[in-house]
């Protein structure tokens, strides 16, 4: 039998990280699989270097579209055209997408227009708002995709009321919590000396881990401020270390922020190093979206700064709390927190560190047919 010919397309830090078990777990099965792994370059980070991939336990991809920046439109439209050219030279059998981010949902589009089949991993998710982007891309590319493989069952029950056949909706666990785990490991062998939160960590015997960058959190003065006021009520009992993405720290200064001296801020972090800051933290308070997941993972406190969630298994099963962003309820909620009342949690179903290796058997049995 011919080996199969995958795709596997990233264009963000985060797609490389739930990549990167699905690339070991075929990597075991070089007798039936071929890939290649596909850098839209829908984000430029200087991060992402040959030693993020070298963490990651992953070779360098194979391709690079260098699609940049620009608006929406623009930058989707440049990733499906250098893609189109890709799929015609190496005729994929299967394009494989991660997430939700705009190379998920314009890869889907070409590889789909073309006759190639597409799998969507982390489909199903649905945080109801439709003003964000990525819950565009995410209807868009469950939409069209022909094999769904999903996080958790709220996943799988979105999927099947949208009418997708339940013989392709496949719920296998999170591969990004499978990353997790990797990188869990190889933190016990990583030289620290190398790590900007070694030496914050070493000021604090106990801290919490702040991060925001959504545009409804940071684009406002009249949300942020009052998002602000609260960290910094918070950070009198507990200091907060606070990697500020370039977005928010540009309105911090536009806006004219204090942030006190009890918030400690770094620079953006590697993966690896702000695993090693947060995993200890007493508690993260955080708008972004996987980190609700790796912190139920780990068991960390989480607090979600955001009116819905895309991902509710973290509420239900994990250790994350919906908590908005008014200043009353995150300081509140971050009190119990400190006081011995959060949230313990557990680990969701299939949340085993074996997503990536159900992926590939599932693969292997939907290509030889």
């Amino acid at each position: 039998m011919a080996k199969a010919l995958i795709h596997l397309v990233g264009g963000a830090r985060p797609n490389f990280m739930k990549l990167a078990p699905i690339v070991r777990a075929l990597q075991a099965r070089s007798d039936r699989f071929e890939f290649r792994v596909v850098h839209t370059g829908q984000h430029y980070d200087r991060d992402m270097s040959d030693v993020f991939f070298e963490e990651l336990g992953i070779p360098n991809p194979d391709h690079y579209l260098d699609a940049g920046g620009g608006s929406h439109a623009q930058q989707t439209a440049k990733i499906m055209v250098a893609y189109e050219t890709l799929c015609q030279e190496e005729k994929p059998d299967l394009s494989l997408v991660v997430g939700d981010v705009n190379s998920t949902i314009a890869c889907s589009l070409v590889a789909k227009k073309l006759g190639i089949a597409v799998a969507h991993v982390e489909a199903g998710l649905r945080s109801g708002d439709r003003s964000m982007p990525e819950e565009i891309n995410r209807l868009a590319t469950d939409a069209i995709s022909d094999h769904f493989f999903v996080t958790e069952e709220s996943g799988e029950q979105n999927l099947l009321r949208e009418g997708q056949p339940a013989e392709r909706v496949h719920f296998v666990g999170h591969v990004m919590i499978d990353n997790l785990f990797y990188q869990v490991e190889q933190l016990k062998s990583a030289d620290f000396g190398k790590f900007q939160s070694a030496a914050v960590k070493s000021r604090f015997p106990r801290y919490g881990v702040v991060t925001l960058h959504r545009p409804s959190n940071v684009d406002s003065a009249d949300t942020l401020v009052p998002l602000v006021g609260a960290l910094k009520e918070i950070a009198a009992d507990l200091p907060l270390i606070f990697p500020v993405h370039p977005r928010t720290r540009g309105n911090l200064e536009k806006f004219g922020i204090d942030l006190g001296p009890n918030i400690v801020t770094t620079p953006p972090m590697s993966y690896m190093d702000f695993l090693n800051v947060w995993r200890e933290a007493t508690v993260v308070l955080t708008d972004s979206g996987g980190l609700q997941e790796e912190t139920t993972g780990l068991g960390v406190p989480c607090l979600t700064l955001r009116e819905n969630t895309e991902r509710p298994v973290t509420l239900t099963d994990g250790t994350n709390t919906l908590v908005g962003v008014a200043p009353q309820a995150i300081v509140a909620e971050a009190r119990k927190v400190l006081n011995g009342a959060g949230k313990a949690g557990r680990q969701p179903k299939f949340w085993d560190g074996k997503a990536a290796e159900r992926i590939v058997a599932i693969l292997d049995r939907v290509l030889a047919k």
